[in-house]
């Protein structure tokens, strides 16, 4: 009989297929710089994330200057639009640009 207990491990690495982009995550774990308190959050696919409230220590965290959300300043992976321009064949253009 299989073992499906890490079942819910594996959904920490959800994974996302856009039509012809390949790939792409959509889990990132979110490190708060004041405490070190680590969490996984899924990362929105339509709009960038300004601000995120650390769980630990109750800090706010805002995106470094430069980057456009705070998945791409202490996220261990990069925010859905930054990857999305990182994929090979991908037009380049600004994250989370608005239409």
């Amino acid at each position: 009989m299989d073992d499906f207990s890490g079942i819910a491990a594996w959904t920490l690495l959800l994974c996302h297929r856009r039509e012809g982009t390949g790939l792409m995550e959509l889990r990132s774990k979110i490190t708060c710089p004041a405490c070190g308190r680590q969490e996984t959050e899924t990362m929105p696919t339509d709009a960038c994330q300004f601000f995120y409230d650390c769980k630990g220590c109750g800090t706010v965290l805002r995106p470094h200057p430069g980057d456009c959300c705070v998945f791409c300043s202490f996220g261990d992976v990069p925010c859905p639009p930054v990857q999305e321009v990182r994929l090979p064949g991908a037009a380049a253009g600004p994250c989370c640009a608005t239409s």
